[in-house]
């Protein structure tokens, strides 16, 4: 049988109390499984807004989607893990990422290093949150989310994470913003094969998750695309409706998509973006209830 379906919104926009409360309410209205933050410098911090989430609702699971290594010390980070965890709840599912955006490194002042050095820092602040948590007396670790695509990124999520993130995109080469292009069905294929290869002896298989970048219920897909399609000039318009990262099109046709992300790369837990929110929901809604 499949793994059942969860779904996850990633909220990207700080906002006041009562707006935030109110957002992270509607999320939950709206029947979504993981309320998500980003750590990116110019969005909300992760562990207050995750709090206030917490505070907002009583259903949804609260994620870092994905936390930057390079932005954290695993002590101070064990402490933040272990708090928020306890104020929500035993909510808390936490999200380690490498960190991509050399600008945001150099505007905190922090080391940027290369792929093979955040992959290391990664690798020691996993370890480290384990055995600092442990030591501390704490007997469960929140669920762990590891995001990336490159080999050692996934031997380091088949060694220890219990959710797999694939991102569907890849960093520019030599962009130092963070500017990313996405990957075809087949390259997102070739990762995922990839991942279950170096994760072949584990007792339980992972869940995997797939950050969703475009939802458009809509029949006129090719309107909904034209802004992707201007960022990503070497794309057509078949070939973006095909990105695994895409949903745009009649609510049939993203229903069956959903689906097939499922059947086809074993991606259970979709997350989309905040501005997607409410545009996914029938989407959702209709994959619950054929799972019923």
């Amino acid at each position: 049988m499949p793994r059942p379906f969860r779904f996850g919104v990633n909220l990207l926009t700080p906002a006041p109390a009562a707006e935030w409360r109110a957002t992270c309410r509607r999320a939950e209205e709206l029947g979504y499984d993981v309320i998500l933050v980003p750590d990116h410098l110019g969005m909300v911090a992760p562990f207050p807004a995750l709090v206030a989430a917490a505070g907002a609702t009583e259903r949804p699971r609260l994620g870092t989607l994905v936390l930057n290594a390079g932005f954290w010390n695993p002590a101070l980070l064990a402490r933040e893990v272990a708090t928020t965890d306890a104020l929500t709840g035993g909510r808390l599912e936490l999200g380690l990422g490498t960190g991509y955006v050399q600008s945001e490194h150099d505007a905190a002042g922090l080391p940027f290093g290369s792929a093979r050095e955040r992959v290391d820092r990664l690798r020691h602040t996993v370890e480290e949150l384990d055995r600092l948590l442990a030591a501390a007396g704490h007997g469960r670790r929140a669920p762990l989310l590891l995001g990336g695509n490159g080999d050692r990124m996934l031997r380091l999520a088949a060694e220890h994470a219990d959710v797999v993130g694939f991102t569907g995109a890849r960093l520019v080469p030599g962009s130092t913003v963070g500017k990313l292009e996405p990957v075809g069905a087949e390259g997102v294929g070739e990762r995922v094969a990839r991942y279950r290869e170096l994760a072949a002896g584990r007792a339980q298989p992972a869940e995997l998750n797939l950050l969703v970048q475009l939802v458009a219920v809509t029949d006129d897909p090719e309107t909904a695309l034209a802004p992707l399609l201007e960022r990503q000039p070497r794309l057509t318009l078949d070939q973006a409706l095909d990105l695994p990262v895409v949903l745009a099109g009649p609510l049939d046709d993203l229903v069956a998509r959903a689906r097939a992300l499922r059947a086809r790369f074993g991606f259970s837990y979709l997350t989309v973006l905040e501005p997607f929110m409410e545009a996914f929901a029938p989407v959702m809604e209709r994959l619950r209830d054929e799972s019923a």
